[in-house]
């Protein structure tokens, strides 16, 4: 029987996982397999076409407990879609008339690679169970356990995903300086966009984050220091319907009261709106290798700027965006926690031939198990009937319905 040889690769964009995921798949091989061999393709799946890989040695594996401590991928990531054979050419990953995809599964054939971990969103996974697919249609075994990653926490049907938690705590304590903006101009308006291209769960647990940061501040009375300039506004996700002009009317007494307005908003806020008036008036909007917007050329916080500042009085209006700051964090406690259990269930999951995503399935409950590759998908909307979301807009004072 041959031996077995474990491979990871991390792919997509970043969250505050992916250092902690790797460190812990090598340090819980280094425990109960000692004697697989362990390598990592760099920059994901294009290191597995251009057999680009790093090979753990000894020595990174008695410090791989360092990993823990940093952001960031140590073996790289890009987005790469193995079954767009176009985007791999042009990219100069495949040649003219290459398959990505076999190419790919015989570069893990011929490196003898027998489980191979990926660490990623939907797209990453499901990319590896076809992978699997193509590998066991021509004769050749691989089990692929895949971790579930993106600070958007919106995989179906995994209830958390990896690094979002962090992100949200990460991302409140950006905006917890950046709210200082306030004090700068009179009639300021301050515009925080979060990451979230058509899920609101990150925009609203960092404001959950945020306000839970600043509810205990103590403030001397009779400075322009005080709970109002620190306040959240207004929150608009890619799951809430709401309209322009009875918002600005309420926005604008808060700036008579207060000379300031802050907003949360989501990446994906109004986006399909704001594509579609776009591509009315003639643009062509970029999107990626997986089709999706290129969500920085579209710039939705911009476009709230432009639609609230003059309807405000704003004097002063700026866009901060805590997207990179917050994904490129290394894990928090809380993260780590649900790391070392789904990095447990991958490997043993690995090592007993069943392939899926680990993760916590909300079809079944909320149990950790090694879900089938099958019911993995992206695009889960977050969920606005949960209570805690309820006193988040509570607080803030406002009135929301579902899009």
């Amino acid at each position: 029987m041959a031996k077995q040889k474990v491979a990871m690769l991390t792919a997509g964009g970043l969250a505050p996982c992916l250092s902690s995921a790797v460190g812990g798949l090598i340090q819980r091989y280094s425990d109960v397999a000692p004697d697989l061999d362990i390598i990592a393709y760099r920059s994901g799946y294009q290191g597995v076409l251009l057999a680009d890989r790093i090979e753990v040695t000894p020595d990174m594996r008695e410090r791989a407990h360092l990993l823990h401590r940093y952001g960031g991928s140590p073996i790289g990531n890009s987005r790469v879609k193995l079954t767009n054979a176009a985007d791999c050419v042009k990219r100069g990953l495949v040649k003219e008339g290459e398959n990505p995809l076999r190419v790919a599964a015989e570069r893990l054939a011929s490196d003898g690679v027998t489980i191979l971990h990926t660490i990623g969103g939907d797209d990453t996974n499901t990319t590896a169970a076809d992978l699997a697919a193509y590998l066991g249609a021509n004769g050749y075994n691989l089990t692929v356990v895949g971790l579930p990653k993106t600070v958007d926490n919106d995989v179906v049907p995994i209830r958390q995903s990896l690094g979002a938690w962090t992100a949200a705590e990460v991302g409140a304590h950006f905006f917890d300086n950046v709210s200082n903006e306030q004090t700068a101009a009179p009639r300021t308006l301050v515009i925080h966009e979060v990451m979230g291209r058509s899920c609101g769960w990150l925009t609203a647990a960092t404001a959950r984050a945020y306000i839970q940061k600043t509810s205990a501040n103590e403030y001397v009375d009779g400075f322009m220091m005080n709970a109002a300039m620190k306040s959240i506004d207004g929150l608009y996700l890619p799951e809430m319907a709401f309209d322009i002009e009875s918002e600005a009317d309420r926005l604008k007494a808060i700036m008579d009261k207060t000379g300031q307005v802050t907003l949360f908003v989501s990446e994906g806020a109004a986006l399909e709106a704001i594509v579609a008036e776009r591509e009315a008036a003639g643009e062509t909007i970029k999107r990626d290798a997986f089709g999706h917007v290129k969500i920085d050329t579209v710039n939705v916080g911009n476009w709230f700027q432009k639609q609230f500042a003059t309807l405000l009085g704003a004097e002063r209006s700026l866009v901060q965006k805590s997207g990179y700051f917050a994904r490129s964090a290394p894990a928090n406690g809380e993260d780590q926690r649900l790391i070392q259990g789904m990095v447990d269930l991958a490997v043993e999951s690995a090592l007993n031939k069943v392939s899926g995503v680990t993760g916590h399935d909300e079809g079944q409950g909320g149990k950790l198990r090694t879900i089938e590759f099958p019911r993995i998908k992206g695009g889960k909307p977050f969920d606005m009937s949960l209570p805690w979301f309820a006193e988040v807009m509570d607080h803030i004072g406002q009135k929301y319905t579902q899009s």
